[in-house]
């Protein structure tokens, strides 16, 4: 469960990266980031001490629904869930949406994937693609990202356990846990060869975009940021950003 929680932040910030940029926000500071990453560790220990059926993360096909519709209004979120929570207790409306054929939803989740992946690629437009240390990072950590994990599924559902099959049970399954994870492992070897490779080189630090983002560290850098990232009801007091 440790292992499959922190795979859950890791892939929960990648989609709070896409949601900002779809959005239309400035990008997201990292004491903003840690904020939202926080709030979601108290919900998992929440989900824990309820016993419920899944923890809390983020939903990446409502990222890319928001890309569909070009809709960022916190207003818009806050009325759908009461009206999701206020359906829930009516048993004929989730027949509803249970009667929605298989096919609906595969189609609708290409469209919003697809979304979500080019935001990613998105990013790379700060980058030196120029760069054939750029080029190398990109291409491995995208062809590790899609061969290893399919390499842990498909032995997972042949031999009925994972590659990483030893006598301690707990290390079999985080091991196992993480390695299935597609975005994960793309982005472990991404961030583990960005700042293994030539980090400190003046040049290698234009070409990895940092001249970019040193711009949105600090929260009070943008006066933007208040906009797009404070809290409601003044909670501001409470939890301030950096």
């Amino acid at each position: 469960m440790m292992a499959a929680a922190f795979v859950g932040l890791v892939e929960s910030t990648g989609t709070f990266i896409a949601v900002s940029r779809y959005a239309s926000a400035t990008p997201m500071p990292p004491s903003v980031l840690s904020r939202g990453i926080g709030w979601q560790g108290i919900g998992i220990l929440l989900d824990g001490l309820f016993g419920t059926a899944s923890g809390s993360t983020v939903s990446v096909e409502n990222a890319g629904l928001l890309a569909l519709t070009r809709v960022g209004s916190r207003r818009v979120v806050q009325i759908s869930a009461g009206f999701m929570i206020f359906f829930s207790v009516l048993g004929k409306f989730g027949a509803v949406f249970a009667s929605i054929p298989a096919p609906i939803f595969a189609a609708l989740y290409c469209l919003f994937f697809a979304y979500v992946g080019s935001v990613g690629l998105s990013f790379l437009q700060f980058c030196n693609l120029n760069s054939f240390r750029t080029k190398f990072i990109l291409g491995f950590s995208l062809f590790m990202g899609l061969s290893v994990p399919q390499y842990f599924n498909e032995y997972t559902s042949v031999a009925g356990y994972g590659p990483v099959h030893t006598g301690a049970r707990w290390f079999n399954d985080i091991v196992n846990v993480i390695f299935s994870s597609e975005p994960f492992v793309a982005g472990f070897v991404a961030f583990f060869l960005d700042n293994t490779l030539h980090r400190h080189n003046n040049t290698t630090r234009k070409d990895r975009g940092y001249h970019w983002w040193d711009k949105f560290r600090s929260f009070k850098t943008d006066t933007r940021s208040e906009e797009f990232y404070s809290l409601p009801f003044n909670l501001n007091k409470f939890f301030p950003s950096v």
